[in-house]
Parts: C-alpha cells; sequence; structure tokens
C-alpha cells in the first residue's frame, strides 16, 4: 500500500492463534457481523493501494532525477498489483469491489489532500512514514482475522524492499543540509496526527469493523489492548523517524 514497515519496526502483531485466527475463511465468514468486517477491512485496504498508486504517480513529477522518477514508478506498479489481489478477492467473496471501497474514499481523499506534500523529501516521509501508520494498524487486525483473509492481508503489507531507499535519500538530504531535518520532522509528525485521527473517524463510521475492533466481533481487543496497540504503533513510528534520522 505504501512504503511498508519493515520487520525490525513492526508492531508485535504474533499474539497466540485465536478462534478465528485458527479457522479458514469458509467457516469464519458463516458469522455475518465477521464477514461485514472483513468486507469493510479489505474495501479499505484496496481503496487504500488504488490512492497510494495514484499519489505516487503524482509524486514521480517531484523526483529530482530519472533514476528517482522510475523508483517512484516501480513503487506505484507494486501498489496496484496489490489492489488488484484485494479486488480480486472481494469479487471472489460474492462482494462488488467498488461498492466496498466506497466508504473509504472521502477519508482518504481528505487525508491525501490535506498532507499532499511540498516537495521530494515530503513525499518520500509521507510514504515511507505515513503510510507506514496504517500498515502497523492493519497488521495488528491481521492477528485477528481468520488464516486466509489474515494471509493475504499481511502479504499485500509486506515490505517490497523501497524503505530504504526513502531512508537513504532523506539521510542524504540531511547531511547535505542539517536544517532539512527540523522541517522534515515537523511534517512527520503532523502525518502521525492526521493518519490517527483518519484511522479513528474511519472505524468510528463503520459499526462492523468498531465492533470487531472491542471485541463484539470474532477475537477483537478490549479497550484496555486497544491503548496497547496504539502505544506499539507510536513506538514503531518512533523507530522510523530515528532511522530517518529524525527526531519523533
Amino acid at each position: 500500500m505504501r512504503f511498508m514497515t519493515t520487520p525490525d519496526n513492526a508492531p508485535d502483531a504474533s499474539a497466540e492463534p485465536t478462534s478465528v485466527a485458527a479457522q479458514d475463511w469458509a467457516k469464519a465468514s458463516v458469522d455475518p457481523q465477521y464477514r461485514a468486517a472483513v468486507v469493510d477491512l479489505l474495501g479499505a485496504l484496496a481503496y487504500g493501494e488504488l490512492a497510494a498508486f495514484e499519489r505516487l504517480a503524482e509524486d514521480a513529477k517531484l523526483a529530482p532525477t530519472l533514476t528517482d522518477k522510475a523508483e517512484l514508478a516501480k513503487m506505484a506498479s507494486a501498489e496496484f498489483h496489490h489492489f488488484e489481489r484485494l479486488r480480486d478477492r472481494l469479487a471472489e467473496i460474492g462482494t462488488e469491489p467498488t461498492e466496498a471501497m466506497e466508504p473509504f474514499v472521502a477519508a482518504y481523499d481528505s487525508f491525501h489532500r490535506q498532507t499532499a506534500p511540498s516537495d521530494w523529501l515530503e513525499g518520500l516521509v509521507k510514504a515511507y512514514v505515513g503510510d507506514s501508520i496504517a500498515s502497523d494498524f492493519y497488521r495488528e487486525v491481521a492477528s485477528r482475522l481468520d488464516a486466509d483473509t489474515r494471509g493475504l492481508v499481511l502479504a499485500v503489507l509486506d515490505d517490497t524492499g523501497h524503505a530504504s531507499f526513502a531512508v537513504e535519500k532523506v539521510r542524504a538530504a540531511i547531511d547535505a543540509d542539517p536544517r532539512v531535518g527540523g522541517r522534515l520532522a515537523l511534517w512527520a509528525r503532523r502525518l502521525m496526527g492526521e493518519a490517527l485521527s483518519q484511522s479513528q473517524r474511519v472505524v468510528a463510521e463503520r459499526d462492523a469493523l468498531s465492533t470487531m475492533l472491542v471485541g463484539g466481533v470474532a477475537d477483537g481487543f478490549d479497550l484496555a489492548e486497544v491503548g496497547k496497540m496504539f502505544t506499539r504503533i507510536t513506538e514503531a513510528h518512533t523507530k522510523r523517524m530515528a532511522a530517518l534520522g529524525l527526531a519523533a
């Protein structure tokens, strides 16, 4: 969907398998509420991948060299392939993909409008830091899903190796001009706030998702676990900032 969280930075979502996590889709989807929650989750992910594809293609215009432009084009292509996998899965389970994605268009588009990068470096930080926050959240949720859905979600969140590209470029820019670091650190903090705000908005507006997260469907988190989850996401964000050479 983006520059993904690397294994070293990923929140710990390796909890022991719960009852739903030990099932396959055929068994777990018998529960209509669980099915609705998964459709919402896949719809949100699918539109996120499609939006990321569009954004990376647009950000490529800011690239300072042809090599950098080609790298972003490669990333955009990977995002589109992830979108296709999610779209095909939605169709496979009998859901119209566009209908599943539609509820999340406003939130994603609002986030991207409010966090449009002004230059190449801000675009890299947004892709690496901003999108990885969403990846962390989906990884946490994936630990509670049936085996088939969990496998798909983790596959589309898998690190494609592009994170190292962002880290290399941003650190080189800071080494060349340390003043850049302060500006990018403020930008990253803004991204963190906007990403969490939009995530909370999406969950609050979708009953199936919110019910699953707080334990009403399948193996959701209780309120204490939700707090711990966001603590882990924040800690992963701090590690990514350090990798970029920025203060959290």
